[in-house]
C-alpha cells in the first residue's frame, strides 16, 4: 500500500489525539496512512495552552508522534511557508493562514472542519 499523505488541521489533530466523539465525523481519516502535522499546529497547541483554552502537555504529545508510525511532523521551508502564506487573504487567522500555505505548498490536501477555509480551499477533506 502507498503512503497517502493529508495535513491535519491543529482541531482535527487534538480531536485525533484524544479519541473525541467528534471523530466519527471524520470519516475520510480512514482514506489516509500518513496524517501530516505542520510545526505551525504545534505553536498554536502552545498558543491556545498560553491562553487557557487548552491544558494539554504538549512535550508528550510531541514525542508521541515522533514514534506513532501514523504521524509526520511535516517541515517546510519558513520562507517559502511566509511567502505562500502572503497570497491568503480570505481569513485573518494566521494560523489558517500558515496552514492552508502549507498544504498548497507541499501539494497534499488539508483535513480541516473549519467553514472558512472549505469554502476558501479547493485541497481540503472534510
Amino acid at each position: 500500500m502507498s503512503s497517502k499523505e493529508v495535513l491535519l488541521d491543529t482541531h482535527v489533530f487534538l480531536w485525533l489525539l484524544s479519541q473525541s466523539k467528534r471523530l466519527k465525523s471524520l470519516i475520510w481519516l480512514k482514506d489516509f496512512s500518513i496524517y501530516c502535522i505542520s510545526p505551525i499546529s504545534i505553536l498554536e497547541i502552545r498558543f491556545l495552552e498560553e491562553c487557557g483554552r487548552l491544558k494539554i502537555d504538549l512535550e508528550k504529545i510531541i514525542e508521541g508522534i515522533r514514534f506513532d508510525g501514523r504521524f509526520k511532523i511535516d517541515d517546510v521551508s519558513l520562507e517559502r511557508l511566509c511567502f505562500q502564506a502572503l497570497e491568503i487573504s480570505w481569513t485573518r487567522d494566521p494560523f489558517d493562514r500558515f496552514l492552508v500555505a502549507h498544504s498548497s505548498l507541499r501539494r497534499i490536501p488539508l483535513g480541516t472542519c473549519d467553514h472558512t477555509i472549505q469554502k476558501n480551499y479547493p485541497r481540503v477533506v472534510f
